[in-house]
C-alpha cells in the first residue's frame, strides 16, 4: 500500500484494524466527541499546526481528529517506544491524512528522528507527553520558539520537567499543565492508571495476585490508584514513600508503609510510580528474593535500574512479550517487565477511553484556550481555569446520565457572608 504523505509507520497494510479501534474508543468518548462537535463548526484552530508528541493509541487518535475539526494542521510522533498501536498509526495516515512518526519498539535514535520530523512541521502549538518537544526546541531547535504561541503537557512527569526549567528561568514559552486539571489527574491518575498498570501487569505475567506482596512505591495519583486496585484484586499492599503526609495517607488508607530498603525483602512484585529515578536501586534488587517481579508505571524507564540489572545479569531470555528474566550471578532470577516502561502502555493498551475523554477533552478546551491568550502568555507553566475543569466533569456527569445539585440562591449568599453565627 503506498502512501504519498510524509510518514513512518511500521505496515500501512494495518490500517483496516487500526480503524475499528479508533472508531471504539471514539464510542467510549462522549465529552470530546461534544467537543469535536464543536469545534467543527466554531474552527477555533483555523489555520494552526499542532505537533503533538503522545502515546499512538486510539484514545490519542481520537484527540488528534478533534485538533482536525478544529481547523489544525496535525503531526503526531510517539511519546514512548513501546507505546505505539502500529495499527492506528496506519489508520491515522491511510484513513484520516494525518502524517505519523511512530513505531512500535523503535530505537532511541528512530525515537529523536522522529521527533525532530514532528519539528519539521513548524508547529505553532505543541502537545506534549512528557515534555520531549518542548525540550528539544530549547535545546536544539531554538530558532523555532518564536513560532510557539505554546505548548500543553499532559503527564506528571512533563509538569515536573517543566516546572523545573521555570524555576531556572530556562522556559522560554508559555506551558499549560493538563495534568493539573482536577478532571485529568483525579480520574486519569487514579482510575486509569491504577486500572491499566494492573492489566499490563496481569498481561504480561499471567500471575494470580491475590495473596501476593505487591510493592507500590509513592503515593502521588498514580500510586493511591494501583495501591486501590492491587488491594482489589487480593493483594497484600505495602506502599514506599518519601513525603510523610502521604506516608501517613497510605497508613490511614489501610495500607502498610515500610521502606523500600525493607520491601524488598519479602516483596513479590514491585511497581514504582513516582515520577523520579533510582527508587529502586541495584542495591535493592540484589536483596530481593528468587522470582521477584519489577514493573514501572511512571513516565521514564528510570524508575528502577533497568540498565544496571542487565550489566549485572549473567544471562536473560524473553519469556513472554515483556516479561525477561534476569538471572544474577547468585544465581537467583528478577523478572523486568517492559524493559522498565510504563507498564501499561508497553504491556496492555492504557488508560480505557472512558478516563482519556476527559484527559483529551481537556487537551482540546486547552488548545482553544491557548488561541484565545494568543501573545499576551509569560513564558511560564499555567493551569486550565477551573470553569473549564468543572465544564468537563458537568459534560463527563450529562453523558454518564448522572445529575448533580446546584447551590440556591441563599446557600450562595450564606457561604459569601461572615455576619451569621451561633
Amino acid at each position: 500500500m503506498k502512501n504519498s504523505l510524509s510518514h513512518d509507520v511500521a505496515n500501512l497494510k494495518l490500517a483496516p484494524e487500526g480503524k475499528k479501534k479508533i472508531e471504539w474508543a471514539g464510542q467510549n468518548s462522549p465529552v470530546l466527541n461534544l467537543i469535536t462537535e464543536e469545534f467543527s463548526r466554531t474552527k477555533p484552530l483555523k489555520g494552526l499546526t499542532i505537533a503533538a508528541c503522545l502515546h499512538v493509541t486510539s484514545e490519542t487518535a481520537n484527540l488528534m481528529l478533534a485538533y482536525v475539526a478544529g481547523g489544525a494542521k496535525v503531526v503526531l510522533c510517539a511519546s514512548n517506544p513501546l507505546s505505539t498501536q502500529d495499527m492506528v498509526a496506519a489508520s491515522l495516515v491511510v484513513d484520516y491524512g494525518i502524517p505519523v512518526f511512530a513505531i512500535h519498539g523503535e530505537d532511541k535514535k528512530t525515537y529523536y528522528q522522529h521527533l525532530n520530523k514532528a519539528l519539521d512541521f513548524h508547529p505553532n502549538l505543541t502537545t506534549d507527553d512528557g515534555a520531549d518537544l518542548v525540550s528539544l526546541l530549547h535545546t536544539e531547535r531554538t530558532k523555532q520558539l518564536v513560532e510557539l504561541i505554546g505548548s500543553a503537557e499532559e503527564t506528571t512527569t512533563g509538569v515536573i520537567r517543566l516546572k523545573a526549567m521555570a524555576h531556572d528561568k530556562a522556559l522560554k514559552i508559555p506551558v499549560l499543565a493538563i495534568n493539573e486539571s482536577d478532571t485529568k489527574h483525579l480520574f486519569d491518575n487514579r482510575y486509569g492508571t491504577g486500572q491499566s498498570t494492573v492489566d499490563g501487569i496481569i498481561r504480561t505475567t499471567n500471575i494470580l495476585l491475590a495473596g501476593k506482596r505487591v510493592v507500590v512505591c509513592g503515593y502521588g495519583w498514580c500510586s493511591r490508584g494501583i495501591a486501590s486496585r492491587m488491594r482489589g484484586m487480593g493483594a497484600i499492599v505495602t506502599v514506599t514513600e518519601v513525603d510523610p503526609v502521604k506516608a501517613l495517607e497510605a497508613v490511614m488508607d489501610g495500607f502498610t508503609v515500610d521502606q523500600i530498603g525493607r520491601a524488598v525483602r519479602y516483596g513479590d512484585v514491585f511497581v514504582s510510580a513516582t515520577g523520579d529515578k533510582q527508587v529502586i536501586t541495584l542495591a535493592h534488587m540484589k536483596r530481593m528474593k528468587d522470582g521477584a517481579i519489577l514493573a514501572n508505571s511512571g513516565h521514564f524507564n528510570v524508575e528502577f535500574d533497568y540498565d544496571g540489572l542487565v550489566k549485572l545479569a549473567k544471562s536473560r531470555r524473553i519469556l513472554r512479550n515483556n516479561l525477561e528474566e534476569l538471572v544474577l550471578p547468585t544465581g537467583k532470577r528478577l523478572y523486568a517487565l517492559g524493559e522498565g516502561r510504563l507498564i501499561n502502555l508497553a504491556g496492555a493498551e492504557g488508560h480505557p477511553a472512558e478516563v482519556m475523554d476527559m484527559s483529551f477533552a481537556n487537551q482540546a478546551l486547552g488548545a482553544a484556550w491557548f488561541v484565545k491568550r494568543k501573545g499576551t502568555l509569560q513564558p511560564k507553566v499555567y493551569v486550565l481555569p477551573k470553569d473549564v475543569d468543572q465544564r468537563v466533569a458537568r459534560l463527563k456527569l450529562r453523558a454518564m446520565g448522572m445529575r448533580f445539585d446546584r447551590l440556591t440562591q441563599i446557600q450562595r449568599k450564606y457561604l459569601h457572608s461572615w455576619t451569621e453565627g451561633t
